[in-house]
């Protein structure tokens, strides 16, 4: 099975070009909106007419009841990815090829979920920031590292990556960073805790707007 030869370089310059795009604008711009406050009930101006009360419940019934339980089944959320552990210490340092058969027979992921991913990836095998480089010695990833290994691992197909990516450098707009994911990751002084944060904060904006 192929796998991407994207470098976390690459995957940052692809959702940046994603960001700037008129489609991801429309997408981003007023997710934080909310519906106005409702407003006090107006006042009823005559008594209400008294409610007959049905000889059978299902004459308030307007559709059938196989109907509505057909509607509401549709309405449920679906089912959340099964949980798969990743693989230990020693799976962090080897090479991505090793892990292709967890990508069979996955399906695809919201990019919120994928950022979720990619935050485990970075809580538990670490994070690093190294230029240019998709892993250290010890297997710790930089963001754009973890975004890549999450779907190497199977989260995500390579849209929902770049789509996370975007999502990512949406939340450093919002957070006053003009730049890449990259440059972000390697400013001196940045942290782990750093890391995880923006991944968190970009998994919510992104869930707050449905994706």
């Amino acid at each position: 099975m192929a796998i991407p030869v994207l470098t976390p370089d690459q995957l940052d310059a692809q959702a940046f070009q994603l960001h700037d795009t008129q489609a991801w604008q429309s997408i981003v711009s007023g997710w934080e909106l909310t519906a106005p406050e409702p407003g006090p009930p107006p006042a009823p101006t005559s008594a209400p007419a008294p409610v007959r009360q049905p000889s059978d419940w299902r004459s308030l019934l307007s559709v059938p009841v196989d109907r509505l339980i057909d509607d509401a089944l549709r309405t449920l959320p679906a089912a959340p990815p099964p949980e798969r552990p990743l693989p230990g210490r020693l799976g962090a340092v080897l090479p991505d090829r090793v892990h292709a058969w967890r990508r069979v027979g996955q399906g695809d992921l919201r990019p919120s979920v994928h950022l979720g991913y990619a935050r485990q990836i970075l809580a538990e095998w670490g994070w690093q920031n190294t230029p240019y480089r998709l892993r250290n010695a010890r297997g710790a990833r930089c963001v754009c590292g973890a975004l890549l290994t999450a779907h190497r691992l199977g989260y995500g197909s390579p849209t929902t990556v770049n789509r996370a990516g975007a999502w990512l450098i949406t939340e450093l707009r919002s957070q006053g960073w003009p730049g890449l994911i990259g440059p972000w990751n390697r400013a001196p002084g940045r942290t782990a805790a750093d890391a995880l944060a923006l991944v968190d904060a970009a998994a919510r904006r992104a869930a707050a707007a449905g994706h």
